[in-house]
């Protein structure tokens, strides 16, 4: 009598579904927003670099096209145009170069180098390119490349593993288009772009 009670108590208990939903809502709910979140952060990273994937190609495309030469100006206006094509108040810093190639040494040499914006670039120096066959393309001999790279630190919403935060860094290639080479303010071969003569 009392063992086919407790079959009864068990096989009433084992068939009731009342509170399952809670149940699973309970296990599954954290599971879900965590995927959501940890989705939309990496996202949010993709998108951070692609933003300076692009501002730095345009950088280099802009400077690839000068003719008369780069001035301070100049590269204080490129750091603007980067922050404004990203548009998201980050804290960016770019570094544009000129490096050339000597085919007798087989080095990489600095033409020059300028840096903006606030992080861990300096400007490159011929120590940094001399050897840098790695990371630069092949050139020919006296030939010039510009260089144009950047820093971008992203601070993530979410704590989903990517720890306090992550470095984004770019690097373009590019060489000059319309001459044989991008020279800087102050350089001897800088040439001031010249008056229109006053007309008749």
């Amino acid at each position: 009598m009392k063992q086919s009670f407790m079959k009864r108590v068990m096989r009433r208990f084992c068939g009731e579904r009342d509170g399952s939903v809670m149940v699973e809502t309970v296990i599954c709910l954290p599971l879900l927003v965590l995927g959501l979140v940890a989705t939309w952060e990496f996202y949010e990273v993709h998108r951070y670099k692609s933003a300076r994937e692009k501002a730095t190609y345009t950088i280099a495309d802009m400077i690839s096209r000068e003719t008369p030469g780069i001035t301070d100006t100049y590269i204080d206006n490129a750091m603007k145009l980067f922050d404004g094509i990203t548009n998201d108040d980050g804290a960016n810093q770019i570094r544009v170069s000129v490096v050339r190639f000597d085919a007798a040494k087989n080095e990489y040499y600095i033409r020059w180098s300028e840096t903006r914006g606030a992080g861990s670039y300096t400007d490159l120096t011929d120590t940094d390119v001399a050897t840098a066959h790695s990371i630069l393309p092949i050139l020919g001999d006296g030939e010039d490349l510009i260089l144009v790279e950047s820093e971008s630190d992203y601070k993530p919403t979410f704590k989903v593993g990517l720890g306090s935060g992550v470095t984004i860094t770019t690097r373009i290639f590019t060489k000059p288009r319309f001459t044989g080479q991008i020279c800087f303010e102050g350089s001897s071969c800088y040439q001031p772009p010249q008056a229109a003569p006053p007309s008749t």
